[in-house]
């Protein structure tokens, strides 16, 4: 592993470090901002995508779609992880990133009802489920890879920062859905500005899926066996309880040596 590193605070921050960071938060940010932006421009997506008798149903089916989203979370982590398993923390990673910003490009590019008719809202359930399904496994994902492949001493802050990743997309999502409202008409808005922060989150699905192809690309230097030095420490903690076979022949054999 190349260390190009410099000194913060005492703190040797190294360059692999950032590149795992990078390839393990993009994903999480990404998937995040999608149901943030989702939330927040809903009512626009329910006018859209349902038809126009009734304003209340429209808002409710929107965000009953947005509900199909969680309900696949559980899914999404049985496969993702069995890929993570079967094939690798790459593997697992480019998919669930692939799997979020592709439909997240494609709703915002997808026709609305006027257009398409029924096959709208069925379309736009299909891509909900699948946005699901890819955060139900890049949310433990991304913290399993970074742990993994943080340095020595690092793997407590890595899997935090991980989880970090969440509440950033939740507020990124919620300040670009603010600025846009802040910068364009309320018709502007409603008519074609909500698409653009789906659209937008092709580009940064894009920098996490290089971000996740170099640093699984780079091989690390093998590193000696924890488990040896584990399995020592424990049997010697073990040869001193007391009522052990080894503590009880030390305490005969001192016995016998002070008689």
């Amino acid at each position: 592993m190349d260390y190009a590193a410099d000194r913060r605070g005492g703190i040797i921050v190294l360059s692999s470090t950032r590149r795992v960071i990078a390839a393990g938060a993009v994903g999480n940010i990404l998937e995040w901002y999608d149901f943030a932006i989702y939330g927040y421009f809903a009512a626009a997506i329910g006018r859209a995508f349902f038809p126009h008798e009734d304003k209340v149903a429209q808002v409710l089916a929107a965000f009953g779609i947005f509900a199909i989203g969680f309900l696949m979370r559980p899914v999404g982590g049985a496969v993702i992880g069995y890929i993570g398993d079967r094939f690798g923390r790459r593997a697992a990673l480019t998919f669930s990133v692939i799997s979020m910003s592709v439909p997240t490009f494609l709703v915002g590019a997808l026709p609305g009802y006027q257009t398409l008719g029924v096959m709208a809202p069925v379309l736009l359930t299909v891509l909900r489920m699948i946005q699901g399904l890819s955060v139900g496994g890049e949310y433990t994902t991304s913290i399993v890879f970074m742990v993994e492949r943080a340095p020595p001493g690092r793997r407590g802050l890595l899997g935090a920062i991980a989880c970090c990743g969440a509440t950033i997309g939740i507020l990124l999502g919620s300040g670009t859905g603010a600025v846009l409202a802040a910068l364009m008409s309320p018709q502007a808005l409603e008519a074609w500005g909500w698409r653009i922060p789906f659209l937008v989150g092709l580009l940064v699905g894009l920098a996490g899926f290089l971000a996740a192809f170099r640093t699984c690309r780079r091989r690390r230097r093998p590193t000696a066996c924890r488990c040896a030095t584990c399995c020592a420490n424990t049997g010697r903690w073990w040869r001193g309880w007391p009522g052990s076979r080894s503590s009880t022949q030390s305490a005969s054999i001192s016995s016998s040596s002070l008689s």
